[in-house]
Parts: C-alpha cells; sequence; structure tokens
C-alpha cells in the first residue's frame, strides 16, 4: 500500500545517529488543551479523552475506512496493510491537516508542524495479534526525537476489544534495549521490550470512536490481542518539529500542517487526488 516500510530495516536505523530522548512540551500558554493537560503530556507522556468528531463524522469516517480495508485485502493486505495513507488518499491526508487535530498537536510541539505518517491499526474479531511492549521512536528513522502520535478511534476502544496502554511516564527513561519478537508471538511489530511494568503505572487508553489520545514518541505503549466479537480500528497520525532529520527518504513523507519547515527538511507533498 505504500513504497515506504511501516517497520524499518534495523540495519537501516543503526546508519544514523540518533538524539532518542524525551523532548518536553515548552509551550506555556496552549490554545486548545489546557495548561494541565500539557503538563500532563510532560510528566505522563500521554493526554487522552479528546473528542474530536461527531458521531455523523466518526460514521462517514468509519465508512470510508470499511472501503479501504475491502480494496486492501482484495489486493492481498491485511487490517494493518494500510501505511502512509496520506500520500495515496485525499480523505486521509485530510486527516492528517484537520485543524482540530493540529490544534492539540501545536500545544504540544509548537506553531511549527510536521505531519509525517498516518498507518491505520485495526484489529479484527479475535485476529490473535498483539502489539508488544514497544517504543514508536525506537522504529523511526528520525532525529532527535520531538515525535508525537495521535491515535484516531475510528471504532469504540476499550479494554474488551484490545485498546492501546501505556506506561505512564516511562518515556523519561530514555531509549529502552528491545529484543527482536519471535515469529510465533503474534506481534504486529518486530521488537518487544520486556519487564515493562516496571517502569510505571499501566493506563488503559480508551477512546470513544471520534476521540482521540496523543502520545510521546518515547513512551511505552502496546496491547493485547483482540479477543472480542467487535473489531478495534484505529488511526495513528504522526507529527514532529521540522528541525528534526529524516533518513529512509521519510522526508518525503512530510506534510506541513501548522507553521513553517524553518528547516527545509521536508518534502511537503501536495494532497494526492480522491480515490
Amino acid at each position: 500500500m505504500s513504497k515506504f516500510q511501516a517497520v524499518p530495516d534495523q540495519a537501516d536505523l543503526e546508519k544514523m545517529d540518533r538524539d532518542l530522548r524525551f523532548y518536553p512540551s515548552r509551550v506555556a500558554q496552549p490554545e486548545t488543551l489546557s495548561c494541565e493537560q500539557v503538563e500532563q503530556y510532560n510528566r505522563d507522556g500521554y493526554v487522552k479523552d479528546l473528542t474530536v468528531f461527531s458521531q455523523t463524522e466518526v460514521d462517514e469516517l468509519r465508512g470510508y475506512f470499511d472501503g479501504l480495508l475491502e480494496r486492501a485485502i482484495a489486493a492481498g493486505g491485511d487490517s494493518y496493510s494500510i501505511s502512509s495513507a496520506h500520500l495515496t488518499y485525499g480523505r486521509v491526508y485530510d486527516l492528517l491537516i484537520e485543524p482540530r487535530i493540529v490544534a492539540f498537536v501545536k500545544d504540544i510541539l509548537g506553531e511549527d508542524v510536521i505531519g509525517w505518517g498516518s498507518h491505520f491499526f485495526c484489529k479484527m474479531p479475535h485476529d490473535g495479534k498483539s502489539v508488544a511492549w514497544h517504543q514508536d521512536a525506537s522504529y523511526w528513522p528520525l532525529t532527535p526525537s520531538k515525535a508525537v502520535t495521535v491515535w484516531l478511534a475510528i471504532d469504540d476502544a476499550d479494554i474488551e476489544n484490545a485498546c492501546m496502554k501505556f506506561v505512564a511516564g516511562s518515556q523519561h527513561v530514555g531509549h529502552l534495549t528491545f529484543r527482536p519478537s519471535a515469529d510465533d508471538e503474534g506481534n504486529v511489530l518486530n521488537q518487544t521490550i520486556e519487564d515493562a511494568e516496571q517502569y510505571g503505572e499501566v493506563v488503559y487508553d480508551e477512546l470513544a470512536a471520534g476521540q482521540v489520545s496523543v502520545h510521546a514518541d518515547l513512551l511505552l505503549h502496546g496491547s493485547e490481542a483482540n479477543e472480542s466479537d467487535r473489531r478495534r480500528c484505529g488511526l495513528t497520525l504522526r507529527y514532529c518539529t521540522p528541525d528534526v532529520v529524516a533518513g529512509s527518504n521519510w522526508h518525503d513523507k512530510g506534510v506541513v500542517v501548522a507553521g513553517n519547515d524553518y528547516s527545509g527538511n521536508w518534502t511537503n507533498p501536495a494532497r494526492p487526488a480522491d480515490d
């Protein structure tokens, strides 16, 4: 579904001298989040329960995703295959630049923001796949680690259908050692951090459809396998500050969603035609 690998080769990552440490928000006067929410992000690494879309809007969005999923499966993919979707689908590009979402990101990253990632994580009922404890920054050919993920609930996400979970405050520990995941573990990704619970309290990211959470790129998170009869689909939207340098040609994915690219690091591709 994309020319970019959702999970880059470890050898390519090791070629980069990456600055992987937590950069707290320096926004002193947020416009959409409260000062307490920005403080929570700095302390715990996330904010959640942020409502963006109405029921009517999210119903339309879910119908749109259902069509994308049907096409992905017909093309030989699966429910996790729709990655870097904003480069192909105009509707997903619109979500990446959606002012109501970008407003939350600006209150964490500042006035200048690059949107560079869009990946659907769709756990089908009883699909048996989990996402092991990991840190996003570990996977990304980006430096420094000034990036956040917005997790948009397409379906209601709760403990029963394997919502995301965080280890609060774990972003302060820095980049952690991981082991490669074994094939029989059913991990959607390929890294596992052992004993993640030692780094903080586990918090479940339960969201109603149309809500989002925002979490730091070094925050430990994961999710269980969905053993319920309900689907659990979310769209991850990724953002960073313009001074972040990208390897593996990932600068070609970056769209200026707020302010300016004062660094000139990002290609700023145009919106693709409606599919």
